[in-house]
């Protein structure tokens, strides 16, 4: 039993000894044979002294793979030709073979692991250090970032968005005009956007001037973006007077949009952050000889019974006229208004309009003050005694006169208020506009047709030189529809456009809701009922066709502010 033991913690010291070695060093072959034998020695049974080993050849193959060298290991094969007959072997014996067979394995496999060890770990290398290498370092880091940034804006390139091809003009049927002859030599003009400028294609080239947005937009954007919409507006000027220049117009009214609630008693500004870009298109102007004015919306009130709304309406007014002074526009850059509402009160409110254009409106604002006649409730024999008075020119306008006439005729009208122009050394102006095709009602007559087909008879005599501004659908396509029928400037066939040969009739106004029993009303019915629907701040909600400056629903915005 002490021997069996012995052979065995023998075997399993250097077999234990050589596993957990081998998964780290690959070993000798030598070493691997005597693996083999001590394994076989440890798994063959105990013979004792009288015991008789048969005469044949015995093989013992042992395979051992290492996980991490992958190196394997082929089995040795240990043969003993043991000769025939009983080997007598005493206890001593085997034990002192046992202790010399594991000190020379002892001796072998620490030979292979010192080898080994001296591989796996040799002596560190002293490095020898190289001139300019920090200097190479840096010019090779250069290079790279040069490279990358080349690389990057060739992959920017691929990825940029190809243009696309801008589509053919596409070609027009222009009509032939009926040819007329005239003695007027005045300059035509039209309001506040350019139908070819704006319809260009894609959207992102259109051009105008009246970028607007709500209040909840100013709240969410903030002043900045709102400031930039009116610099953009302004550009978008300077190429509506050379694109006017070009074709022969001369004649401009500005739109009031251009500066999105610049007159606002909270989230109103001043202009002059736009000083250098107004003058440039004010000196645009000036060069060509261009006139340009603007017209306020229906929501100026001078004759309110309410100091909040005729303190919103000067501030209004103050707006237009800085627009005005910093393009440095003189005398002929009127700002027009209407007389507004009647509030029940229209004596009462013509009052009202004298006091706050004589006692309240600053002088700056009332140098360029005109007034116009409409069709609703101030016709031209309520305002020409205004006028007068006050020496404040008047505009007269044929399509409001035609709908709500005044007593005094019309060459009259325009006599008298010339001469008050004359005085305050302003060339005169009017304004033109015709009913559409078929219109019958208040409503449908207010509405403006998309050209004219023809001049005031007036201006033959009385009114040649005055500048008549055209209110018309078609905008620019109006003045060039009437250079060609009475041949008053050379027009470019590129810069025209077919009309519309169906206009509707449909007005976004406020309808009578007073009917005949045929359903229709006669035109001073409608008119006295449209009065008196007009009552306080009510004319602000009502859509007028003047020419695109009138802002539905401005009152509502006006109160929001106030609040």
């Amino acid at each position: 039993m002490f021997f069996s033991w012995t052979r065995s913690l023998s075997h399993r010291r250097f077999s234990s000894v050589l596993f957990s070695q081998s998964s780290k060093f690959p070993l000798s072959r030598s070493s691997l044979s005597l693996i083999a034998f001590l394994n076989s020695s440890m798994n063959s049974p105990l013979t004792s002294p009288t015991e008789t080993l048969p005469s044949q050849r015995r093989s013992a193959r042992i395979h051992t793979m290492t996980s991490n060298t992958n190196i394997q290991a082929s089995a040795v094969s240990v043969t003993a030709d043991d000769e025939a007959g009983v080997i007598a072997t005493t206890t001593a014996k085997r034990k002192r073979v046992s202790k010399e067979v594991a000190k020379g394995a002892e001796a072998v496999i620490l030979s292979d692991l010192s080898s080994l060890e001296d591989v796996e770990n040799p002596p560190p290398k002293t490095k020898k250090k190289k001139a300019g290498t920090k200097k190479s370092k840096r010019i090779i880091k250069t290079v790279k970032a040069d490279v990358d940034e080349e690389l990057d804006e060739e992959t920017k390139l691929k990825k940029a968005r190809k243009p696309r091809k801008p589509k053919p003009e596409p070609v027009y049927d222009i009509p032939d005009v009926e040819r007329r002859e005239t003695k007027f030599r005045g300059r035509l003009g039209y309001a506040c956007l350019n139908t070819i400028l704006r319809n260009k294609k894609p959207a992102s080239e259109a051009v105008f001037c009246s970028r607007t947005c709500r209040i909840d937009t100013i709240k969410k954007n903030g002043m900045d973006w709102v400031k930039d919409l009116g610099r953009k507006n302004v550009q978008d000027l300077i190429t509506m007077i050379q694109w006017n220049e070009d074709n022969n117009i001369r004649f401009l009214r500005l739109s009031s949009e251009m500066f999105p609630f610049a007159s606002h008693s909270i989230y109103g500004y001043s202009l002059e952050y736009c000083a250098p870009l107004l003058a440039e298109a004010g000196a645009l102007a000036k060069k060509y000889g261009h006139r340009l004015t603007t017209h306020p919306g229906q929501f100026t009130q001078l004759g309110s019974p309410k100091p909040g709304v005729i303190q919103s309406s000067i501030r209004e007014l103050e707006y237009h006229c800085q627009m005005l002074d910093l393009m440095r526009v003189g005398k002929d850059g009127v700002t027009i208004i209407h007389g507004g509402g009647v509030y029940d009160d229209k004596p009462g409110t013509i009052e009202r309009i004298k006091t706050t254009i004589r006692d309240v409106l600053p002088q700056h604002v009332r140098d360029r003050l005109v007034l116009e006649n409409d069709e609703l409730c101030y016709n031209a024999d309520d305002l020409l005694p205004i006028c007068e008075e006050l020496d404040v020119p008047l505009v007269f306008d044929y399509h409001h006169d035609a709908l709500r006439p005044s007593s005094i005729p019309p060459a009259e009208i325009i006599r008298r208020a010339n001469a008050i122009f004359a005085r305050r050394g302003i060339r005169p102006k009017q304004h033109l506009s015709e009913p559409r095709p078929g219109a019958v009602t208040i409503m449908e007559r207010r509405a403006h047709a998309d050209r004219c087909e023809r001049l005031p008879d007036e201006l033959e005599d009385v009114a040649s030189d005055v500048d008549l501004m055209i209110e018309a659908k078609d905008k620019e396509q109006a003045v060039l529809h009437l250079y060609r029928i009475y041949g008053l400037q050379e027009v470019k066939h590129e810069s025209l456009r077919p009309p519309n040969v169906n206009q509707t009739k449909e007005t976004k106004g406020r309808k009578s809701s007073k009917r005949t029993k045929k359903g229709n009303v006669t035109l001073d019915e409608d008119v006295n009922d449209l009065e008196g629907q007009i009552e306080g701040e009510d004319v602000l909600n009502l859509e007028v066709d003047d020419g695109g400056d009138e802002v539905e629903g401005a009152l509502e915005e006006e109160d929001e502010g106030q609040k």
